[in-house]
């Protein structure tokens, strides 16, 4: 190669090499301005000083400016999933929120029966479902009624397991409870009866509640017998003037009854209906209790029945006592057996069962600590209870006459329901106690 052809090649490489530098160049200057300002930044950052004040807190530091590190937070995909997983895992220890109502089973057994009973977190029974329990070697029954409670009969005696079927938007009970059904009624209180009592507002008190007011007692016009008895020194004796009252005498003025010379009230507390068998909470029971024995009168309860076998006797005390708590009564607990006008479940019961019912009635209540009696017109007690048979319990005698004809024993006697006394609006029973209870 000549001199020439040299020379013009080494021209071309230096041309090349020029425009190549004059390209990195450019470059180069289009990200100056972008590392001059991370640059100034930084700067002006270190060249804040960072001071602690007395009160503990920095003076000058930029605590922001981990807002500006894109690398600080974990992206949008990644901060979603860490999200739905603690949900999932929170939901997984609570338990019950992801799958429902927690429920609650509960049985027990009075006599050849099993009471289950479907409770809440607050240990109600759960109404509007129609749940299904299996009883092992027995069956699977269904809460037709859907109040929460399912009462099974004619069980043989023995060792059973209950169980609560899959329920939609509910969490059941894993494992199934065990029961131990008896043989024979025992004469104690029902611990849950108060799963099984009722509100007045939960029926048709027309067919429910059918207290006839002892259409038997006597062929006499009563109303002649309006006032508290002249009992002429008798009282000195210990014998009392006394009132039984309900719903029926709706509200009452309790200081006017005890400043008309009233000593004693007989206090309805309940009865069965007389239609439904559900047992069934006097509205004005708590309310008279309070005012009776806040005016100074005695007291005592009684509890209209429509039981037609021990169970249901049993069932009718235990909600006496429980309705009772831990009241205590001057007067005795009555079971009030009188007619429910033809038309009652027990009306037509045998005078053996409607014995065996009062002594079951009694013999609960009074192994509750209470005193037991027993409330019945002369004409009910000689043709529709075996008197020889009722032991010791008090007897209170409806019979509307000046003069009571009963030949056998008595406690009480409510010798009218038309008496009148200041503070009640309408007619009362008027009665005479010769039990004799001290103060």
């Amino acid at each position: 190669m000549d001199s020439r052809a040299k020379k013009t090649a080494l021209l071309i490489v230096i041309c090349s090499a020029i425009v190549i530098m004059a390209a990195v160049a450019a470059v180069n200057i289009n990200e100056l301005p972008d590392r001059s300002a991370k640059n100034s930044d930084a700067q002006q950052t270190a060249s804040v000083s960072q001071v602690i004040e007395e009160d503990g807190r920095v003076s000058g530091a930029d605590l922001s400016a981990f807002l500006r590190d894109s690398d600080f937070f974990d992206s949008d995909a990644e901060t979603d999933g860490q999200t739905e997983e603690t949900q999932t895992d929170a939901e997984e220890s609570s338990g019950t929120q992801r799958k429902g109502t927690l429920l609650t089973l509960l049985a027990s057994s009075v006599e050849r029966d099993i009471r289950v009973k479907i409770t809440d977190a607050d240990g109600e029974p759960v109404a509007g479902e129609e749940f299904m329990v299996v009883v092992e070697d027995t069956g699977a029954y269904v809460d037709e009624d859907r109040d929460g409670i399912i009462l099974i009969s004619d069980v043989k005696p023995g060792e059973y397991k209950v169980s609560l079927s899959e329920a939609d938007g509910y969490e059941v009970p894993a494992d199934p409870v065990n029961v131990r059904v008896k043989s024979i009624v025992s004469y104690t209180v029902i611990d849950d009866i108060e799963f099984f009592v009722h509100s007045e507002d939960e029926v048709d008190t027309a067919a429910d509640d059918t207290e006839t007011g002892l259409l038997d007692i006597t062929d006499e016009d009563d109303t002649q017998y309006t006032s508290l008895l002249d009992l002429e020194g008798e009282r000195e004796n210990a014998v009392s003037l006394g009132i039984d009252v309900s719903k029926w005498n709706n509200e009452i003025d309790w200081e006017l009854v005890k400043a008309e010379g009233v000593d004693f009230a007989i206090i309805r507390c309940g009865y069965r209906g007389s239609s439904t068998g559900w047992l069934i909470e006097d509205p004005y029971f708590y309310k008279n209790l309070e005012g009776a024995k806040k005016a100074g009168i005695r007291v005592g309860v009684y509890f209209f029945s429509q039981a037609v076998d021990l169970v249901e006797a049993v069932e009718e005390a235990s909600m006496v006592v429980t309705l009772l708590g831990d009241t205590e009564l001057d007067y005795p607990v009555f079971i009030d057996t009188e007619s429910a006008g033809g038309n009652g479940r027990a009306d037509n019961l045998d005078i053996n069962t409607r014995t065996a019912v009062i002594n079951a009635f009694c013999r609960t209540i009074e192994n509750a600590g209470y005193t037991a009696g027993v409330y019945a017109s002369r004409n009910w007690y000689l043709g529709n209870i075996n008197m020889d048979e009722l032991g010791s319990w008090k007897i209170w005698l409806a019979e509307y006459r000046q003069t009571p004809e009963y030949e056998g024993r008595y406690d009480l006697w409510q010798y009218t329901s038309s008496g009148a006394i200041a503070g009640i609006e309408g007619r009362v029973d008027l009665n005479v106690s010769y039990i004799g209870m001290e103060d």
